[in-house]
């Protein structure tokens, strides 16, 4: 199969000195996920920052048959979905039905065919009855499926979720798992919720001190690093 992202010596220092990443290398076949473990300060959320470009380090790091480079930063960041941990920092439009068709809108394509994938999208998630609410009066759970939704809408090929059982209630972690599992796309899951992460996938990678010190089937980690 091919690769949806090649990493190859991969390091990065933030302005105040601090390595955030050491020489790392990684892979993930299109249509795999995988979970990215390890301690706050590993360095799996600097490590999937560069996947999109939010982040630009030394060594070479590949996205969908791309090189994250400033001329295909705009390609790039149409296949990558980043989600993040706080969905309040993700929806900022008057409308649920908006924000979703933000990002298609943005790439340059109709206001009518942005507003039919927003629609889609949010049938997807289950939450196409909640199109005309403003964004702060979905619960925690539907605010994290309103901003997939606004990935999915982009055709997004990549989707990167950073801690996303955050805030979450156990029926918000079961709606987010139930939509996740039946997600065709490729899926890199940053997870402290070890339960969250073995529901969706057998495969994971362990951060130490800003490098993947384990890489394979996620029980064996969890066990090995007590995790």
């Amino acid at each position: 199969m091919s690769l949806m992202v090649e990493v190859c010596n991969l390091s990065y220092t933030y302005e105040d000195g601090t390595q955030a990443l050491r020489d790392v290398s990684f892979d993930l076949e299109v249509g795999a996920t995988v979970a990215l473990l390890g301690a706050n300060g590993s360095g799996k959320t600097t490590f999937v920052q560069h996947l999109n470009g939010i982040l630009r380090g030394s060594g070479m790091v590949v996205v969908d048959g791309l090189a994250v480079t400033e001329k295909n930063l705009r390609e790039i960041r149409k296949r990558v979905g980043l989600v993040f941990q706080d969905s309040d920092n993700q929806l900022f439009m008057p409308s649920v039905i908006e924000d979703v068709a933000f990002g298609p809108l943005a790439s340059g394509i109709s206001a009518a065919e942005a507003t039919d994938r927003a629609k889609a999208a949010l049938d997807r998630v289950g939450l196409l009855h909640k199109s005309g609410k403003a964004p702060w009066q979905l619960s925690a759970g539907e605010k994290k499926r309103a901003a997939i939704a606004g990935i999915l809408a982009t055709d997004a090929r990549l989707l990167v979720l950073d801690e996303p059982t955050t805030f979450l209630d156990p029926p918000g972690q079961r709606a987010l798992t139930t939509l996740l599992a039946g997600l065709s796309q490729t899926k890199i899951l940053v997870a402290n919720d070890t339960a969250f992460a073995r529901a969706l996938t057998d495969d994971a990678a362990f951060f130490e001190n800003g490098g993947i010190v384990a890489r394979g089937p996620i029980g064996g980690i969890i066990e090995r690093f007590d995790w």
